[in-house]
């Protein structure tokens, strides 16, 4: 009887596997195994100069999973790993004595042939582990669809296993190494370089205002920016604006052969306004034509055809928007994961994380409910390494307030949004208020008081009509204060103010 007859592949039926069950063989490679192990056991340092991360539940025969598994327990202790060190746990393994007892560990090294090509050897048992991995996704996907004894959920069901495959296709949970400090610190250069060549200013993602960009060097990867504001001060128009110049720079960098970009893909979640309503916002702004003006059809033939020219301009303008509304966390990171897949975006914008839904354990809580979006945002940030900007609501305490610039204590149901987030960024309008407080426009026959009042608050309408602050309130990687921003309200942009304004803005 062969060695390859009496290992007994994983033991899947017995465990209650229906595809072993059904007498389908699992993708594998019992040799390569064997092979493995043996040069492993010559020589441990073989493990160090993988191009894979190997665990035991990679290797398809139990007996190969339990003598990896004490093979890296001894070497985890700073001893060595040999067929002799290893016989003392293996004596009574009693698939160990079907194969001959300890001098199947001997053979495992007898002729050597697994030095020749480790490497590659190792990848092949990873590779056929991602398989026998997708087999059981694929099984779970049936077993699910078919079983409808519970509460029948297909959506909650396809994103489980939409969120299988993106494990699968990702290699597989927990199996990424920890970063040496030199490959740590070649990606910090790498950062740097990205500022240096930008001119100083970008070393993530850019926002496409270079005043921001000055104070916060771009949108960093894994980073959770949150955007917050009260209504009507334009935090939906910012996140808008940021996501076009992001990618309208990458499609221009790659039109012109740049590689190393501080563009990206965007993918945008608008959980409040459809992607139409989103596109005609865009256009707007582009064609430099009153949205409002756009929704009612009050534009003349010109103003058509510069629409018609800006939108061919944008047609291939890597921005992806998902309107779906009430999106759950695992939606929208099932949402992500596929459009980082297909299309590699490099920056999430989520419009707005009061709008979305976390798990049903907390919906009974709102502030719970909220804190467990946060921190999902913040891992999907870090999971696919790309920035993500949430925007939030404020309390109505702001309103209470004679100074209305908000703070961080205003995030609405704020849980641990202030803690997950890197940045915390408020916009504030202060012609908004103004414009609030307009007294009754003067008559002919008013008083000289009722005049004086009305050109008073024309002065000071005049001095902050068109002028915003983006309040950086938290950065974990730099300095807080404020920017200022000029804003048109007509094609809801915003954009940099003139050189000296910009400067004299920065407190």
């Amino acid at each position: 009887m062969t060695t390859a007859t009496l290992l007994r592949p994983l033991d899947s039926a017995a465990a209650g596997d229906s595809t072993a069950a059904q007498g389908v063989q699992l993708p594998n490679n019992l040799a390569a195994e064997m092979a493995f192990l043996g040069a492993v056991l010559i020589d441990n340092r073989v493990l160090e100069e993988l191009p894979v991360t190997l665990l035991p539940e990679h290797f398809f025969e139990p007996l190969h999973q339990r003598i990896f598994e004490r093979v890296l327990r001894l070497l985890d202790r700073n001893a060595i790993a040999t067929p002799v060190t290893l016989k003392p746990y293996f004596e009574t393994d009693p698939v160990l004595q079907e194969l001959g007892g300890i001098t199947y560990l001997a053979r495992l090294t007898a002729d050597g042939q697994g030095l020749l090509a480790p490497r590659e050897l190792a990848q092949q048992i990873y590779d056929l582990a991602l398989l026998r991995e997708l087999v059981s996704v694929g099984r779970n996907l049936v077993e699910g669809a078919l079983d409808t004894s519970d509460e029948v959920a297909p959506l909650d069901r396809i994103e489980q296993a939409e969120a299988d495959l993106y494990r699968v296709a990702e290699g597989a949970a927990g199996t990424s190494d920890a970063e040496t400090f030199g490959q740590a610190t070649h990606k910090a250069l790498g950062m740097i370089q990205k500022a240096l060549n930008s001119g100083g200013h970008v070393s993530g993602k850019t926002t496409g205002l270079v005043s921001i960009n000055e104070r916060t060097g771009g949108l960093h990867d894994s980073d959770l920016i949150i955007l917050a504001g009260r209504p009507g001060m334009g935090k939906s128009s910012l996140a808008t604006n940021i996501a076009f110049n992001c990618a309208d720079r990458f499609l221009r960098d790659q039109r012109d052969g740049i590689t190393n970009s501080v563009g990206a893909g965007v993918a945008l979640f608008s959980l409040e306004m459809s992607a139409d309503q989103l596109a005609t916002r865009i256009l707007a702004e582009q064609a430099g034509i009153s949205s409002e003006a756009l929704r009612m059809g009050k534009i003349s033939r010109d103003d058509f055809q510069q629409l018609s020219f800006a939108s061919q301009r944008l047609a291939e303008l890597p921005l992806y928007i998902d309107d779906t509304p009430a999106l759950s966390v695992s939606g929208l990171r099932t949402r992500a994961r596929r459009l980082k897949r297909r299309h590699n975006i490099g920056l999430i914008v989520v419009d707005y994380l009061q709008l979305m839904q976390g798990s049903k354990r907390s919906q009974d809580n709102r502030v719970n409910e909220i804190s467990e979006i946060s921190r999902g945002l913040k891992t999907l940030a870090k999971e696919l390494e790309v920035p993500v900007i949430a925007l939030s609501q404020l309390s109505r305490a702001v309103e209470q307030r004679d100074d209305k610039r908000p703070m961080l204590s205003d995030l609405r149901e704020s849980g641990s949004i202030e803690q997950d987030a890197d940045m915390v960024w408020f916009i504030y309008r202060e012609d908004y208020y103004v414009a609030s407080r307009e007294p009754k426009v003067p008559q002919a026959d008013d008083d000289a008081k009722c005049h004086d009042a009305h050109a008073a608050w024309q002065a000071e309408m005049e001095r902050v009509f068109g002028l915003a602050e983006l309040i950086i309130a938290k950065q974990r990687h730099g300095a807080t204060g404020k920017v200022r921003l000029r804003f048109e309200a007509k094609i809801t942009r915003f954009s940099d103010l003139a050189e000296e304004d910009r400067r004299s803005g920065y407190d």
